[in-house]
């Protein structure tokens, strides 16, 4: 289904690339399985079981997770208005609008396709922002749900559910056992060390994609309200604003960084970058700032 939404041609190679990699990860990894004479058909029937219920019941699970609730146009409608004029200017479906009770100044967007989305903001942030950074943040947001990221990103995180699977198997079934239960190199070894390298590898692949969609998912939001400057405010806003919140209510949330628009942690505490589901603040800033200059603004 498209949409307004200014089209990425880097964000379609970047995704080509990983979902080739991962596909060969994939297959190389089961290849050795087989080799090995394991029997990952029991570990591949949960995965498949998972990656079901995380593409077709991510909105539920999401919102559930994070305590939001859907809200009418009568409970919100500043809200409701702010997305319907995006989603008129985008062309594209309106996704059912949320809140969760948290002071936590965040938002997210989920579902597996536009016609299941739902866009949830904390009343934090409702709290904090003015109309137009709001504005910005639920852009940013509508990208998401226009480009199927949650979708694209449950795909690319299969690999690493299997080989995070195969690692608990190594450790629980088989870590003490060779090839034939009297000598040479324990199977279950060989199974634990293969399955943590494609974990890391897999788990690379995945957080470079997503810090990219980040970013792309920044510029698209921008481009379509034509004033990237609202966004970057946002981001300077709710950057400064989690960095006071208590260490224990960042805890609460940091399991859902991926989801959110900007990453619940205190400056200085996130893992190095390499490993972040967000790019550092600055580069988004400096993306958007480079945005603002192609606009003439």
């Amino acid at each position: 289904m498209r949409t307004r939404f200014a089209p990425d041609s880097g964000l379609t190679r970047r995704m080509v690339v990983t979902m080739f990699l991962l596909g060969l990860l994939y297959v190389v990894f089961v290849g050795v399985l087989i080799a090995l004479g394991v029997r990952a058909l029991t570990v591949l029937v949960v995965a498949g079981i998972i990656l079901f219920a995380q593409y077709f019941l991510s909105d539920r699970i999401a919102l559930f997770a994070m305590g939001g609730r859907e809200v009418t146009p009568q409970q919100a409608p500043e809200l409701h208005g702010l997305i319907d004029r995006l989603c008129a200017m985008a062309d594209m479906p309106k996704p059912r609008v949320a809140v969760a009770d948290s002071d936590v100044p965040n938002a997210f967007a989920t579902g597996r396709n536009q016609k299941k989305a739902v866009v949830c903001v904390t009343t934090g942030i409702l709290r904090r922002l003015e109309p137009e950074e709001l504005e910005g943040v639920l852009a940013h947001e509508l990208s998401h749900v226009a480009h199927r990221d949650v979708a694209v990103m449950t795909i690319a995180s299969f690999l690493g559910v299997v080989a995070g699977l195969m690692t608990r198997f190594a450790l629980y079934a088989g870590l003490g056992r060779s090839r034939d239960d009297r000598s040479g190199v324990p199977i279950g070894l060989i199974i634990l060390l293969v399955s943590v390298l494609v974990y890391a590898v897999s788990f690379l692949l995945t957080r470079a994609l997503s810090r990219y969609r980040e970013l792309a998912a920044d510029r698209a939001g921008a481009l379509l309200t034509q004033r990237p400057s609202a966004l970057a405010s946002a981001l300077t806003k709710v950057s400064g604003e989690i960095a006071r919140i208590p260490t224990r209510d960042l805890r609460e949330a940091e399991p859902f960084n991926a989801f959110y628009f900007a990453p619940a942690l205190k400056p200085g505490q996130s893992i190095a970058n390499l490993f972040a589901t967000h790019p550092p603040l600055e580069r988004r800033l400096a993306n958007l700032a480079k945005i603002s200059s192609e606009l003439g603004r």
